[in-house]
């Protein structure tokens, strides 16, 4: 039987640097992901939204982690709902939203299966690292530390989220698409021994390769994996509806191969796309393009 998609909405863009990210998940409503989930065979429940304060009310005081009590707070709400999904037999489709939230997302499913005594591993594509600390930071941006807050580097608040840490052993982390790393990220992956695979990479090897790779990785020792899809991942020319463009990403089929991939390995415990920024997107392409590529990670074929 086809696990039940409890699709949850995260309207944050206290994470980003540039507005318009906490409007992501309702364009991917529009685009008819709910209903085309369920096409596939899925049973299918929108949750509606976590709520999250916005910024307009809030003066954030702390320039290395902007918004960290009010990200904290959104990402313990993300957490519970995601557990809640997990422990019912369901699986969680997560919509940003800045990519703070996969803090919550993947610590919710981290703390499913910690009940059980299990680990779980995460696939995570991205143009960007995504592991600064507080210390390393330029910018403040926590949607720039949610990967290496979930393997235990980072504010207290967002680190211990479920009373333990960290979420996610660096050994079973495939971050895949990278090519706009800061100095402190670059230190930080060598350091825990993270398998990131670059775009010269993508280039080299092809992505059925990295695939084979990435899954093998993201298993290996788990009950599963978390995905992660930041729409930067993916060429601007295809997506362009993302706050932090960089030239080089994913073609449309190479995405299509990676989600096919994750469908095909039967591994998946849950699924999210963020940082889609409908203020920068055409007739609202990115969404669109993000439900073909969700639809694909549920198992969507050609034939």
């Amino acid at each position: 039987m086809k696990k039940h998609i409890h699709i949850i909405g995260v309207p944050m863009d206290l994470g980003a640097g540039r507005r318009g990210v906490d409007i992501g998940p309702s364009a991917l409503r529009v685009a008819g992901l709910g209903a085309k989930v369920a096409e596939l065979g899925y049973p299918v429940t929108d949750e509606g939204n976590i709520f999250v304060e916005l910024v307009e009310r809030l003066d954030s005081e702390n320039s290395k982690a902007r918004y960290l009590d009010e990200i904290a707070g959104a990402s313990v709400r993300l957490a519970n709902k995601t557990r809640e999904a997990l422990d019912g037999g369901g699986m969680p489709l997560v919509l940003g939203g800045d990519h703070s939230i996969a803090i919550g997302s993947a610590s919710g499913v981290a703390m499913h299966h910690h009940d059980r005594g299990e680990r779980i591993g995460v696939v995570w594509f991205d143009a960007h690292a995504d592991m600064n600390t507080p210390d390393s930071t330029i910018s403040g941006n926590i949607h720039g530390m949610p990967l290496a807050c979930l393997m235990g580097r980072g504010p207290k608040e967002l680190v211990e989220i479920g009373g333990f840490a960290p979420k996610i052993d660096p050994r079973n982390v495939a971050l895949i698409g990278i090519r706009d790393i800061d100095p402190g990220e670059r230190a930080l992956i060598r350091e825990l021994g993270v398998r990131a695979f670059s775009a010269r990479e993508m280039d080299e090897r092809g992505m059925n390769s990295i695939m084979d790779e990435a899954l093998e990785i993201a298993s290996n020792g788990t009950a599963g994996y978390h995905v992660t899809l930041d729409v930067d991942f993916i060429d601007p020319r295809f997506a362009p509806g993302v706050g932090t463009p960089v030239p080089g990403g994913a073609t449309y089929r190479e995405s299509h191969l990676a989600m096919e991939r994750v469908a095909d390995h039967g591994g998946m415990l849950s699924l999210e796309y963020a940082e889609l920024n409908p203020i920068f997107d055409v007739r609202n392409q990115s969404a669109e393009v993000g439900v073909e590529l969700l639809l694909s990670a549920l198992g969507k074929s050609i034939l």
